[in-house]
């Protein structure tokens, strides 16, 4: 470790006995008033130590200052576990928001630009002649008084219409044309319901009269009718005439009516998606998208409506404002002329609108029509909101526009709008605590950030910065390095200094990729097995573009961000390439739990060729792979269910009658009742953070004591769960069933997670290989595209090695790879780059270069092409300098 000198007592955080997660009891002093990167290996408890427990603890004494009211409030971190810590001044967590944020938030509401915004048009707009002025709520969309009363401030509104809800129409009734429709009994009963209407059920849907498709669809009539179940069309009406006894009176619900309640009232996320794949978004007749009310639209300044401005980049939103920023005021000896002009104008406007002339005096501060008064109001809102912008523009934002929803940015993008946001409050003394804030950055936007944490650092704040960028590491005051691996075998400070120290330090898997990094290619880019290519691609930024991917090899899609990465891959290639197969748009398990409805975003253009060589399209993304604590690696993977069964068939367990659904924690039978199956209780304790303690009957195992008598090989399900990937393949080595998945997961750098590890604990990094190894199992067919959205975030380099070992068989195997990728090792060890720009937003959209990393590398048009070159030539920087 580093000498501090003698002053260290004053200048250091000085840590003792830190135990959280993994961390073995960790002593470590840390410089203040630095730029301190904590490094080491996914797992290897970085987190646990600057998150886990320096911020928890800082949280927890501010805490302690707080009214005791006031902490029920607000959600606490817990109690760290840690003997102590000095030095410790207050701290600011900025960390990657996991799950997505509601879709009402957008870049506006982050940044509180839009709230800036809202009080500009309401003290300084251009009102209508007679309309009366409008407070700062009546221009949010998220208000009763300023959404759009037809869309609800949403700015699109859902219906159903023929061809979707009936895809096919070469397919009868009877055959499920009206897939909108409920599957199994439900939908057979809606069928049989027509049949005793008389509505013909076995000829093509196409085929049928306009009005008794408009009917069946669309109606709002409920009619009761009998339904005499597995009966054909003519028995129905013999047994109608001979008035039988009915199966059951069946009530008829119209397609539309159906989806559109289903929609509205379901409790079940998974029939909320369902029933939404047939809802239809267009934007919003009335206010055209805008999501505003008419009066608040009336309302202009600088001759735009507050939807035109919120709809512009941040850096042309900047352009409107400068002039009344920089406009003179009034002489003051006009202002009194101003005001009785503006107080006649005010009783005019009250009288007109049925008012009386004598309500009381106006209030001048309110009114819009004060010349002199919009003028002040408008230059200092004007000047708040330039100041604000300088600062999203300098971390690389400024392509964003107001409106953009919040559920469309990147983690990283979210990251630095929230950075943004404590740059201009000017704290001092303050530690920063940042979670990988380069994740998701071009090598150019990673540039501008660390310019902004040194400004942080300059203005008297410390920062402590989880990290795995090399050239944020390479920057740092001061490198904390933890493992020397993950999980159990990581949790210790291997290094704590200046960062050439860690040279010298042989046990760190961090310092061989910081000053020797391995070449990233060692063989020839692989040849193209042929050509998928796109023609006319038009969605967000991109317009009209045209672009091959080469099939049976890797492909990187690189530029700066905004550039129309995500939109060219993520959103348009999938899209397209889902409609030549047959098949919708792979929407994830885990993406959309179905509660919120947002436009989906239209993609025009076509594949041109390419298809004859796919059968098939795998979409592996951060997204978490559950929403609750019960969903774990090991049921994700499916490998939990030949766990069960092995333990099912235990002479003990079939003695019992046991089956694996004893097994399960989430079935009544076999777990805890006390906790039902959570290993854990909370207990409330008011004023301080709720403390979650093992369950007292079943002390965390998750299973009651009867489940838990049966063994095998000696272990009980509980210890089977509490089991790391590691060791799980040890005790399972010679049943493939489970040691397939477990292999895998090892491979890809996942050994350290145990196999009953929540999914609310992974991190997006983590989530997406879980998905890859899962999706590793099936067996290659040599006919599968793959598309991953930097798959690399948040993983270490050596962990991105073994990703790539894992892309490469893919590709090895007759696959094609697509990945959208910032980290310059990985594009330089692809076989084919295409990169998006030149610059972000209406600057981007275009494809700027493509070729082998070599071509790119040599682009004078790219602003990839500095980086690439470096990463080329082995060079340990990210950038020849």
């Amino acid at each position: 470790m580093a000498d501090r000198g003698s002053d260290a007592p004053s200048k250091f955080v000085r840590v003792r006995g830190a135990r959280e997660h993994n961390l073995k009891d960790v002593e470590v002093d840390i410089p203040r008033d630095a730029l301190v990167v904590f490094s080491g290996v996914s797992g290897s408890g970085k987190s646990s130590l600057a998150f886990g427990t320096i911020y928890a603890e800082a949280q927890r004494r501010y805490f302690e200052s707080v009214a005791p009211y006031a902490r029920r409030l607000i959600d606490q971190v817990g109690v760290p576990e840690v003997d102590s810590i000095e030095g410790l001044p207050p701290a600011v967590a900025l960390q990657q928001q996991r799950g997505s944020p509601g879709t009402r938030s957008s870049v506006g509401s982050v940044t509180t630009l839009s709230n800036l915004l809202r009080m500009l048009y309401s003290r300084a707009g251009s009102y209508p002649p007679r309309q009366p002025m409008l407070y700062a709520e009546d221009f949010s969309p998220n208000t009763p008084q300023g959404a759009c009363p037809t869309c609800h401030g949403l700015g699109s509104i859902y219906d159903v219409t023929e061809a979707s809800m009936v895809p096919d129409d070469s397919l009868s009734i009877r055959e499920r044309a009206i897939a909108a429709w409920p599957p199994a009994w439900h939908g057979q009963n809606l069928r049989d319901i027509l049949v005793t209407l008389g509505y013909d059920v076995d000829t093509p849907w196409r085929k049928l009269p306009k009005k008794d498709r408009d009917w069946i669809l669309y109606t709002d009539e409920q009619p009761t009718v009998p339904v005499y179940a597995g009966f054909t069309p003519a028995e129905t009406r013999a047994a109608l005439r001979r008035k039988m006894e009915p199966s059951y009176q069946g009530t008829f619900t119209g397609a539309r009516r159906y989806v559109l309640h289903t929609f509205a009232t379901t409790q079940s996320p998974m029939m909320k998606k369902r029933v939404s794949r047939f809802m239809v978004g267009q934007v919003c007749p009335a206010c055209h998208g805008k999501r505003l009310k008419p009066e608040a639209l009336g309302v202009r300044f600088a001759g735009h409506d507050i939807g035109e401005i919120s709809h512009l980049p941040i850096s042309a939103l900047a352009d409107v404002l400068r002039p009344a920023a920089e406009r003179r005021l009034a002489p003051s000896s006009d202002r009194a002329t101003l005001s009785r002009r503006a107080a006649r104008q005010d009783t005019a406007r009250r009288v007109a609108a049925g008012g009386s002339a004598h309500q009381g005096a106006p209030d001048v501060r309110r009114t819009a029509n004060l010349s002199e008064e919009k003028r002040i109001a408008a230059q200092r809102m004007a000047q708040d909101m330039l100041d604000r912008i300088r600062t999203l523009e300098g971390l690389g934002l400024g392509y964003l526009s107001l409106d953009r929803s919040a559920p469309t940015l990147s983690p990283g993008e979210l990251q630095r709008l929230r950075l943004a946001t404590q740059i201009r409050s000017n704290l001092f003394g303050v530690v920063y605590v940042l979670d990988e804030p380069t994740a998701g950055l071009h090598p150019a936007d990673g540039e501008a950030l660390r310019s902004a944490l040194s400004h942080l650092k300059d203005a008297g704040n410390s920062l402590f910065v989880v990290e795995h960028d090399l050239e944020t590491m390479r920057h740092a005051d001061w490198i904390v390095d933890v493992g020397p691996e993950a999980g159990e075998q990581g949790g210790q400070v291997l290094y704590s200094g200046p960062p050439e120290g860690l040279r010298a330090v042989q046990a760190s898997r961090t310092a061989s990729y910081l000053f020797n990094a391995p070449p990233p290619r060692d063989r020839l880019p692989r040849p193209p097995a042929g050509w998928l290519r796109l023609e006319g691609v038009t969605r967000n930024n991109l317009h009209r573009v045209d672009v091959r991917f080469p099939l049976g090899v890797l492909t990187a899609v690189t530029g700066v961000s905004g550039s129309g990465k995500s939109s060219l891959v993520t959103q348009a290639l999938v899209e397209l390439v889902s409609a030549e197969l047959g098949h919708d748009t792979p929407l994830p398990e885990d993406e959309d739990d179905g509660t919120q409805a947002t436009p989906l975003g239209i993609t025009a253009g076509r594949v041109a060729a390419g298809m004859e060589g796919l059968r098939r399209l795998v979409q592996v993304n951060q997204k978490p792979i559950g929403r609750t604590p019960r969903s774990n690696l090991a049921t994700y993977t499916g490998l939990f269910d030949h766990v069960r069964k092995l333990f099912a068939s235990t002479r003990a367990a079939r003695s019992r009658r046991y089956d694996a659904g004893r097994f399960s924690f989430n079935v009544a039978k076999g777990r805890c009742d006390t906790c039902e199956g959570e290993g854990f209780v909370s207990v409330e304790l008011l004023f301080m953070p709720s403390v979650y303690a093992p369950c007292p009957a079943c002390h965390g195992a998750r299973y009651n004591a009867q489940t838990l008598e049966i063994t095998w090989r000696e272990r009980n399900i509980a210890e089977v769960l509490g089991m790391t990937v590691e060791d799980a393949l040890d005790f399972f080595a010679d049943q493939s069933a489970i040691a397939r998945p477990l292999a895998l997961l090892r491979d890809i750098g996942l050994g350290y997670l145990r196999l009953g590890q929540p999914a609310t604990e992974l991190s997006g990094g983590e989530a997406q290989r879980i998905k890859l190894a899962t999706e590793l199992q099936r067996s290659q067919r040599g006919d599968t595209l793959y598309v991953l959205d930097e798959p690399t975030t948040g993983l270490h380099p050596a962990d991105v090695d073994k990703l790539m070992a894992q892309l490469g068989g893919l590709v090895d195997a007759g696959n094609t790879v697509i990945l959208v990728e910032h980290d310059m090792r990985v594009v330089a060890a692809s076989d084919w780059v295409v990169d998006m720009g030149p610059g972000a937003g209406d600057q981007g959209g275009h494809v700027v270069a493509s070729g082998t990393p070599q071509d790119v590398a040599a682009s004078r048009d790219s602003r990839t092409a500095p980086y690439l070159r470096a990463a080329v030539a082995g060079h340990p920087a990210s950038r020849a300098r």
